[in-house]
C-alpha cells in the first residue's frame, strides 16, 4: 500500500512536489488551510505530513501557540502518532520550529527554499521505514 502524504499548502512559498510524490509512489492529498487539514487528519490520518512552519509572533494574548501548526499536530497526536512530520521553514524562523517537538515528534525541518534532492532523500528514508 502506498504512503499517504498530506501537504498543507498555505502560502505560495510551499513548493509543488506533486510530480516527485507520484514518481515515488506516494499518494498526496492537499489542504489549503489548517482547518481543511484537520478534517483530513480526522478522516484518514496520513503517514507523512508536509507543511510550512509559520512562527506565531504574538499570535494570541495567552502566548500559548507556537505557530500555525499547533492545533494540527495536537490532532495528529490523537489520531495518528506515527505520522512523520516534515516542516519547511524560512531561514528567519527555522530556529523556532523545533519547539513543536513538545507537541508531536518532527522527522525533519528543511530550510526554504527547499533543495529537491535533499527532500527526495528524506522521503525515500521515510518510505523505506514504512515498508
Amino acid at each position: 500500500m502506498p504512503c499517504q502524504l498530506l501537504s498543507v499548502i498555505e502560502s505560495p512559498r510551499h513548493p509543488n512536489f506533486t510530480a516527485m510524490y507520484q514518481r515515488l509512489g506516494i499518494e498526496q492529498e492537499i489542504a489549503t488551510s489548517i482547518r481543511k487539514a484537520l478534517k483530513l487528519v480526522k478522516k484518514a490520518p496520513p503517514d507523512i505530513l508536509v507543511a510550512e512552519f509559520i512562527y506565531g509572533y504574538g499570535n494570541n494574548y495567552a502566548g500559548v501557540n507556537i505557530s500555525n501548526l499547533d492545533v494540527l499536530l495536537i490532532a495528529l497526536q490523537r489520531h495518528q502518532k506515527e505520522t512523520r512530520v516534515i516542516l519547511f521553514a524560512d531561514k528567519s524562523e527555522i530556529d523556532q520550529a523545533p519547539r513543536l517537538k513538545e507537541i508531536h515528534p518532527l522527522y525533519t525541518v528543511l530550510k526554504l527554499p527547499i533543495n529537491p534532492t535533499e527532500f527526495e532523500k528524506t522521503l525515500e528514508e521515510i518510505i523505506s521505514c514504512q515498508k
